[in-house]
């Protein structure tokens, strides 16, 4: 009599089980999620010691996190999970901007400005002249779309994470387009930053030989009625780190060239965003 487990008989006896489930949707999803961590043991035949490092690191994941920080997200975003779940739920014919993640720093109640307007309260940093134009699939204008913007400073932080050495609403603003599609604003160049690499996470990363810092870019919230809600960032092609950007949102759609860093004069920028026609019944995020 063979001794050996087949190590599949604990999976095919869960999915007999799982079929007595009344949530058949999570029943599916826990079935596919074991069955394939069950291929990855049985493809790599992971040892004992790697599967308590595995417990351990998902332990310490859970550590790590708490209400300003969470180790799981960083995760899922490294990982490309995140982008992965965007992608699945926010489906956009060809043509259209590619959309990212929101991201942490968002926040909801940025101050409306008018075109030109500067959104550099404290004024430091170089100059950054930037002009959008919000277009459908068509390349036809779209008025009064609004055009809600967010960024790091020239040291790469947020506002929101620098209260005390930051003025409130720092890089951020609202701005509505013209007749012609158009908004533009004033703003300091912005730089890329490292994501939190002292836990699990970055430990992880650094094991991998993968990079934890993101190029310089701006975000944006584009909305307009009759059109899905864009959000989206605009990367500096230039950045050293455009190619291997951990959240993976650098895709060559998104990136513009914000000038020469070792200038200290304005340099233009200018970026279409085309927007998708929402679908009958739908909502438009």
């Amino acid at each position: 009599m063979d001794g050996n487990r087949d190590i599949h008989a604990p999976q095919s006896e869960l999915r007999l089980r799982l079929e007595r489930c009344d949530n058949a949707r999570l029943a599916g999803i826990i079935g596919d999620m074991t069955d394939a961590i069950t291929d990855i043991v049985n493809k790599h035949q992971i040892s004992i010691e790697e599967f308590r490092a595995a417990v351990a690191f998902a332990r310490d994941i859970g550590l790590a996190t708490d209400d300003r920080r969470n180790e799981w997200v960083l995760l899922f975003d490294t990982m490309g999970i995140s982008g992965a779940v965007e992608a699945a739920n926010l489906i956009r014919p060809t043509g259209a901007t590619p959309q990212t993640m929101l991201g942490p720093f968002h926040r909801s109640k940025a101050p409306a400005k008018a075109n030109g307007d500067t959104i550099s309260i404290d004024n430091v940093g170089t100059p950054l002249a930037f002009l959008t134009k919000v277009v459908d699939l068509d390349g036809q204008p779209i008025p009064d779309a609004t055009v809600d913007v967010w960024q790091a400073n020239s040291d790469g932080v947020y506002e929101n994470q620098d209260p005390d050495s930051q003025p409130e609403f720092n890089l951020r603003g609202r701005f509505q387009t013209d007749a012609r599609g158009q908004a533009s604003f004033q703003t300091v160049r912005p730089a890329g930053y490292t994501l939190p690499e002292d836990g699990p996470v970055g430990h992880l990363m650094r094991l991998l030989g993968q990079s934890m810092t993101r190029p310089a870019h701006i975000h944006f919230r584009v909305e307009a009625k009759g059109f899905q809600t864009l959000v989206t960032q605009v990367l500096d092609r230039s950045d050293p780190h455009i190619e291997t950007d951990p959240l993976f949102c650098a895709s060559s759609e998104l990136r513009a060239d914000f000038g020469d860093t070792s200038s200290p004069d304005s340099h233009n920028v200018r970026f279409t965003f085309k927007l998708a026609r929402s679908r009958p019944g739908a909502s438009q995020n």
